[in-house]
């Protein structure tokens, strides 16, 4: 009986919440459903190797695929998005990408497997109406293995796929899946030990990646080309420095996270972690033409070209590390989050689109209690105007992680919504009125979905997942949606 009173409790609290009416009056869980809308929420398993559609108006689960399925021993399922669909519960696409190897070990998550499969795939999924289908394994017609970041192009006919353990991105056509562009990166430290590799200075090299012309591919499948054995954690810069990421080439590691691009068209920007720098690139061509910085007052940087394919520059001295990035719905303004020197969020005026050079750091977002390496400053998801942004602020678990809301006309913060462990991507539904989130995505500790009212900004409760969550969005039903999905900032 106990037990059951309980129950009627949490109802009566959830239902009071969405303002709905009592439950006398007939209100059920459907009622809070409803009122959130029509929305499918997409979710990868971390470490469960699946991927789920959460019908949100309803909470069922529309659909859902394990990788397991299809012969991969190693799914790490990292990260994911999701081209628009005008219906998406007739059907839509998404890319979702794998870690592979020693990454397993992330975090000590206890594992009986010795020698982990290589991992590192890419794979397309339709959702037809009723189940999902694997359409494709790109890492695999391709040779390009990668498994961070995924994102779409402003007008949904591109996506890129990045990785931080190889500093390779990848841009891919949708329809065929070919490779349009591969860049590479690469750290060359002006002091050779990796205490001192990025403090010390050095030359950020980038290069233009061509496919072997007998086969029409690229050789980085699997493990082939990793500089570290595992990616970099949030705050994992200082786990580098100090010597606890082991691989072939530690010193020269620029922690590539994603490509990012400009709503309006004409720019792409990769965030680089170890060395602080995002790069701008001409979508034409995927040659990149400036460089800014996670750190206070510094202007933009041309890069050097050395030849046709390879362009530098010199960093006198790593400020400050950075992390994720991305622009407004808008394009008027490009957010880079800076990690463990300063916990803040860099803001340029991206607004001229003829020249990056142009553009101009035009604020800080910080708070004196955001010292030391936590919290860092992490995964965003903006309103549809363009005038809020909502921000995680990551601590590792167990300890409880917030939302920052911040006001990104005053570039002030509003206020800090307390969730829970590992709190990680998260983005407002199309109507401006909910943030769905997701969080506990590297750990083995509490987890689920977070809803928070966007007017209010309070947070409305919690939907209960178990599959461990670093990554999530909401697929959106038009280019305007995409312009505020996951699928183009991080």
């Amino acid at each position: 009986m106990q037990h059951c009173k309980k129950k009627i409790v949490a109802l009566f609290i959830l239902l009071s919440i969405f303002s709905l009416p009592a439950a006398s009056q007939g209100a059920s869980l459907n009622d809070v459903y409803e009122k959130i809308g029509k929305y499918i929420f997409l979710l990868p398993g971390k470490f469960a190797g699946t991927v789920a559609a959460h019908d949100m108006s309803t909470g069922r689960t529309l659909a859902w695929i394990s990788f397991v399925n299809y012969g991969d021993t190693n799914p790490i399922i990292h990260h994911i998005a999701a081209f628009p669909s005008e219906d998406p519960y007739k059907g839509f696409e998404f890319i979702v990408n794998s870690q592979g190897g020693k990454n397993l070990y992330i975090y000590g998550i206890p594992t009986k497997v010795k020698e982990p499969a290589e991992g590192f795939h890419i794979y397309r999924v339709k959702y037809d109406g009723t189940k999902m289908n694997l359409i494709e394994d790109v890492a695999e017609t391709t040779g390009l293995g990668i498994g961070v970041h995924v994102t779409i192009s402003h007008d949904a006919k591109k996506f890129t796929v990045s990785d931080g353990q190889k500093d390779i991105f990848g841009v891919f056509d949708r329809e065929t899946s070919k490779v349009d562009a591969a860049v590479f990166f690469d750290w060359i430290p002006n002091i050779k030990n990796v205490k001192e590799a990025w403090s010390g200075g050095g030359k950020l090299i980038v290069k233009k990646l061509h496919p072997d012309p007998k086969t029409g591919k690229y050789d980085y499948k699997g493990l082939k080309g990793i500089k570290i054995d595992w990616e970099l954690v949030p705050g994992g810069e200082n786990f580098l420095v100090e010597g606890k990421v082991s691989g072939p080439r530690a010193t020269n590691v620029c922690g590539l996270d994603a490509v990012l691009f400009d709503p309006r068209g004409k720019w792409a920007v990769a965030a680089l972690r170890t060395s602080g720098v995002s790069v701008v690139f001409d979508t034409a061509n995927y040659e990149p033409v400036a460089a800014m910085y996670s750190a206070r007052n510094k202007p933009m940087q041309a890069l050097k070209k050395i030849d046709k394919d390879t362009w530098e520059i010199s960093v006198a001295k790593v400020e400050n590390y950075g992390h994720q990035a991305g622009f407004s719905p808008d394009g008027k303004h490009f957010l880079f989050m800076g990690a463990v020197m300063e916990n803040a969020i860099y803001v340029y005026d991206s607004t001229d689109q003829s020249n990056p050079m142009n553009w101009k750091q035009k604020a800080v977002v910080t708070k004196p209690e955001w010292r030391g390496t936590y919290p860092q400053t992490f995964h965003m998801g903006f309103t549809p105007d363009a005038k809020k942004v909502y921000v995680a602020l990551w601590w590792p678990s167990p300890t409880p992680n917030s939302v920052a809301v911040i006001d990104a006309v005053k570039w002030e913060v509003i206020k800090e919504i307390e969730i829970g462990p590992d709190v990680h991507t998260m983005g407002v539904t199309g109507d401006g009125k909910h943030l769905l989130g997701v969080f506990s995505g590297y750990q083995k500790t509490v987890s689920g979905m977070f809803i928070i009212d966007v007017k209010s900004d309070k947070l409305i409760g919690f939907l209960p997942s178990g599959a461990g969550h670093h990554d999530s969005v909401i697929v959106p039903r038009s280019l305007k949606e995409l312009a505020i999905s996951r699928s183009t900032t991080t």
